[in-house]
């Protein structure tokens, strides 16, 4: 298990420390801040971006470090795995700590922003596979 744990910190570096910055993001303690306040839905759109990020760094670690794709396991690693993540911590706000709350909105705009990256990451692919293909003829 140890083994695991460990090849995938060294195949996936920067999803790893993405992971860790929204695990520490989610549960620290942090006093209001008031930099968007005046930004509707701001909250919102920052769960969106952050999931959506790690979720296209994902991507890029996952085609980078593989030869051939295989689409249930990236499609699990790089989409489903994100949600449930996002619902862990969710979970965690709600049930281990007193100064942060679970919302489920946030569920829904942390699956928002890796729907909208796995848009975004298989558009680029299929632009990047086109350019490669046609460097080969």
């Amino acid at each position: 298990m140890a083994n695991t744990v460990t090849n995938h910190i060294k195949r996936y570096p920067l999803a790893t420390v993405l992971l860790l910055v929204i695990v520490f993001l989610s549960l620290y303690p942090f006093q209001h801040i008031h930099l968007m306040e005046n930004v509707p839905l701001s909250d919102k759109w920052t769960h969106m971006l952050m999931y959506g990020g790690f979720c296209l760094v994902l991507w890029a670690e996952y085609l980078w470090r593989h030869d051939r794709i295989h689409w249930g396991k990236a499609l699990c690693w790089a989409v489903l795995a994100p949600i449930a993540f996002s619902g862990l911590m969710e979970l965690c706000q709600k049930y281990l700590t007193t100064y942060r709350s679970g919302e489920w909105l946030d569920l829904v705009a942390n699956t928002i922003g890796v729907v909208l990256a796995t848009i975004i990451g298989s558009t680029l692919l299929k632009w990047v596979l086109k350019k490669m293909q046609a460097r080969v003829k």
